[in-house]
This record gives structure tokens, C-alpha cells and sequence, in this order.
């Protein structure tokens, strides 16, 4: 660095040298390539941006992207112009392009899930939960704020098992509000002694994260006993 400094400073002292000595003559200022491109603050920033932004996805393991649909994209944004996407499906789109398995599990889920509706005894409701009666209690429902104590058993649309508390050989308790979306809604509709069976879509389970075993997108399907209102 002093090597670099003291270059500069003796050059700069031989042009004040041949300014004073040759004063008619002029020397045209070299400009390289940045300057020329960069010729403001907002320039540089924007461009900075632009890097930072090919880095990220670069590591992610992007590497062939049409810059012209990016550009788009940026230009629709600040243009406040309808973009081409919405929110989620931009989300989305990312996420299958990062991560195809999740979305192969995500479209087993749903065709699953589109035939299962049709059958006998299944209802749907507005969320997408679907669900069968299996034994109809007569005590009371609970209330999202309600604690609740259960049995049950969980498993994949493959069969796979994840867990079972029948198996444990002790019942659990805890917040209806403090689970998975597809279980508050879901015990909200059964009276306490009843036991249905749940198919909870991945968008009111874990998403599409993984949790243990459960591969993130996944359709959890559910036997689940009420067994007693422990109050709020």
C-alpha cells in the first residue's frame, strides 16, 4: 500500500511539475471503465446492489438466470406496475427452484388430497381441512383458548408413522392455540369423547419445513380422541 501511495504522490508531483513548466498544454483525464459507467452515487449503489443480489443466489445454486425478466421485475416494482407474479407465487416459484423435493411431496399431497374428498364420510371445510368422523362425542367443544388432552397417532399419506401417543402409553395436553393450524380448527369442531380422523394439508401443518421426520410439504393425516376440556 505505501508503495502504491508513494507512486501516486510522486506522479501527482510531476503533473503540478509540468503544469507550471508547460502551462498551454493539457493532458486529456483517463477514465476507466467504472467511471464511465458510474457516474454518481445512485450508480454505484444500484450496481452494488445488483452484485450483492447475482452473489446470494449464486451460493444458492442459481447460476443461469434471464437478467432481462429480472430487470423487468425490478423495473415493474418501483414502476408500480402489476408484476407478472404475486407474492407467494414469486415465494414459491423461488423455493421450487431451490428445492424440488419439497414440492414433489407438496404435488403427492395434493393429489392425494383431491381424490380423498370424494370419499364416503370425508368433508372439507373452508381451509382445506378435511376430516372423518369416526366416533361422535356428546360433551363439550372446545375453544382455541381451551387446553385440551388427547390421544393419537400421525402418520404420513404413505403410511409412514411419526408418532403415537397410544403407543407412549400416556395421553398429551396442551394450548389448542399453541399447534399446528389444522389441529386448533379441527378440535374446535369435536365434542369431548369423539375421535376423527384429520388429513391436514401442509399449509395448516409445518409448511414446507421439515420437523423430524415429517418432510417439509407434507400431508399429515391424524386419528385424534378428545379426552378431556382442561379449562384456559
Amino acid at each position: 500500500m505505501k508503495k502504491y501511495f508513494v507512486a501516486a504522490f510522486a506522479l501527482g508531483t510531476l503533473a503540478v511539475h509540468a503544469q507550471k513548466t508547460t502551462p498551454k498544454k493539457t493532458t486529456p483525464v483517463k477514465t476507466t471503465k467504472s467511471t464511465a459507467v458510474l457516474k454518481s452515487l445512485n450508480d454505484s449503489v444500484s450496481y452494488a446492489i445488483g452484485m450483492s443480489v447475482a452473489n446470494f443466489y449464486s451460493q444458492q445454486g442459481i447460476k443461469n438466470l434471464n437478467t432481462t425478466l429480472v430487470s423487468k421485475a425490478i423495473n415493474d416494482v418501483f414502476g408500480k406496475k402489476n408484476s407478472l407474479l404475486t407474492e407467494e407465487e414469486a415465494q414459491l416459484a423461488v423455493m421450487r427452484f431451490l428445492n424440488p423435493n419439497v414440492f414433489k411431496t407438496i404435488e403427492a399431497g395434493e393429489k392425494f388430497l383431491a381424490q380423498n374428498k370424494s370419499k364416503p364420510g370425508v368433508k372439507t371445510t373452508a381451509s382445506g381441512l378435511q376430516y372423518e368422523v369416526i366416533k361422535e362425542g356428546n360433551g363439550k367443544k372446545p375453544v382455541a383458548t381451551d387446553t385440551v388432552e388427547v390421544n393419537y397417532a400421525g402418520t404420513l399419506i404413505d403410511g409412514t408413522e411419526f408418532d403415537n401417543s397410544y403407543k407412549r402409553g400416556s395421553s398429551i395436553s396442551f394450548p389448542l392455540n399453541g399447534v399446528i393450524r389444522g389441529w386448533t380448527e379441527a378440535l374446535q369442531l369435536m365434542p369431548v369423547g369423539s375421535k376423527y380422523k384429520l388429513y391436514i394439508p401442509y399449509k395448516l401443518a409445518y409448511g414446507m419445513n421439515d420437523m423430524g421426520h415429517i418432510p417439509g410439504g407434507s400431508v399429515l393425516i391424524f386419528e385424534v380422541e378428545l379426552l378431556n376440556i382442561k379449562g384456559k
